[in-house]
């Protein structure tokens, strides 16, 4: 447990090192889907908190964002590497599910949205931004690129895709 509070706490400050060491951890997997749960269960106490909560909606915002993490990590994998690898790209999808995984640390203080009037809202967009910069970290290291700017264009890349994706499979109303 302390090893997985380390590493949680080390995703958030976006230490390199531990996105290297989950990167390379197999057994990570099921910490970072940990991770990617809490912060789902985060962000469902805080903006529930704004306008009601059902138990359900907290299981279905986690499967949700299971589903939005692996769809997003398996397009950034593809474009990280077929489309825009580098001569050091050596990545499998789950390095890097393992590494955006831990990227969702930083959801985790998405509870703050709860907090009354604009602070929630200041609160949760800063972590949302927060989260984004350490995917982009994730995305560098498990893909091996020594350039954030390339991590930033595959992460964007993968973005695109995934809404793309994601309307084809869960059309709008």
């Amino acid at each position: 447990m302390r090893r997985f509070a380390r590493r949680l706490v080390g995703a958030a400050l976006l230490d390199v090192a531990v996105y290297e060491e989950v990167e390379a951890d197999s057994s990570a997997t099921v910490q970072a889907m940990a991770v990617v749960t809490m912060a789902s269960i985060a962000t469902g106490l805080g903006v529930g908190a704004r306008g009601g909560l059902e138990p359900s909606d907290l299981v279905y915002g986690a499967l949700v964002a299971w589903g939005g993490w692996m769809l997003w990590a398996a397009a950034t994998h593809l474009i990280g590497t077929r489309l825009l690898p580098t001569p050091a790209t050596d990545s499998s999808w789950g390095q890097l599910l393992r590494t955006t995984g831990f990227s969702a640390a930083p959801g985790l203080l998405r509870v703050l949205a709860a907090a009354p009037g604009v602070w929630g809202l200041v609160l949760y967009y800063a972590a949302t931004v927060w989260m984004l910069v350490a995917f982009v970290v994730a995305v560098r290291q498990a893909l091996d690129y020594s350039s954030t700017w390339r991590a930033v264009g595959v992460c964007l890349t993968g973005w695109l895709l995934f809404v793309i994706l994601g309307n084809l499979v869960v059309p709008a109303s």
